[in-house]
């Protein structure tokens, strides 16, 4: 019999491997540990329970339930169960439950509540939007432009950080080929790169060094560079394409036309990175 904890362990511990993003283990883990520690607390709940049974329903609803209302809370917030973050917090329990489910093979699965807000995303959901991006362009748009904007949402979403956090990024600051796995180097330490990170990343650097090839003299080294010319500014020409790094409210503004014209809604960058 795999007693839940172990099931748990062996769960983040195959997230961890499959190179999953830092804060996607922390909010799996921080749920998951939730949820065995309300049901250990159960009136009438053995000292250690299985993993297919944790998984059974009455078991899982109690806990939403309480969660929903407040009770499973570890720190207060001003308004309590109707906080802002309440909506998104239990539409991530609630698939937790069911990543993991189907991680064990048990047969339960919960309908996932709809978002209504769109202000924070699950991080099966963040990904869904990322490959999203990365595969769709609305008619008329830069092809260089999409990817950059989706790969840029891509690390966002792999170390959250915001889009000013990386906006100034440089080439060397990406080690796609370290080993054991491929990282990008921040103020604070290296993250670990998940490999559909990687593959979009990967694309953005193909496209620009198409643009940086028609520099004269060296590659400026920017992460993210502009992928067409400006208008002409005080009377002088505008910078080719790939000189200079492309600023905060471009990347932003790139963002935001991407979003609309592949999913049809607004979805700030900051809604792909993890909350927990």
């Amino acid at each position: 019999m795999t007693t839940a904890l172990d099931a748990i362990t062996a769960f983040l511990n195959d997230l961890e491997e499959r190179r999953f993003a830092p804060g996607t283990r922390r909010l799996r883990g921080r749920y998951l540990t939730e949820y065995l520690e309300h049901a250990l607390n159960a009136e009438g709940t053995p000292a250690t329970l299985s993993a297919a049974e944790l998984m059974e329903l009455p078991r899982v609803h109690a806990w939403l339930e309480d969660a929903a209302a407040g009770l499973t809370r570890a720190r207060n917030t001003l308004r309590g169960p109707d906080a802002p973050s309440a909506e998104a917090t239990g539409r991530s329990r609630v698939i937790t439950y069911n990543v993991f489910a189907e991680y064990l093979g048990t047969p339960w699965r919960l309908e996932v509540p709809p978002n209504t807000t769109g202000e924070h995303l699950d991080p099966d959901e963040a990904q869904t939007v990322i490959h999203t991006l990365a595969v769709k362009r609305p008619n008329g748009a830069n092809a260089a432009t999409s990817i950059r904007t989706a790969a840029l949402a891509a690390l966002v979403a792999a170390t959250g950080r915001t889009v000013r956090n990386l906006a100034r990024l440089r080439l060397a600051d990406l080690q796609l080929d370290h080993r054991p796995a491929p990282r990008l180097l921040l103020e604070d330490g290296p993250v670990v790169l998940d490999i559909e990170t990687v593959d979009i990343v990967r694309r953005w650097l193909r496209q620009r060094a198409g643009i940086t090839s028609a520099l004269d003299g060296t590659d400026p080294g920017h992460l993210w560079i502009a992928t067409k010319p400006g208008g002409p500014h005080a009377g002088q020409e505008p910078p080719p394409p790939g000189l200079n790094p492309a600023r905060v409210r471009t990347l932003h503004d790139a963002h935001r036309r991407l979003v609309l014209g592949v999913l049809g809604t607004p979805l700030r960058p900051g809604a792909l990175r993890t909350t927990s």
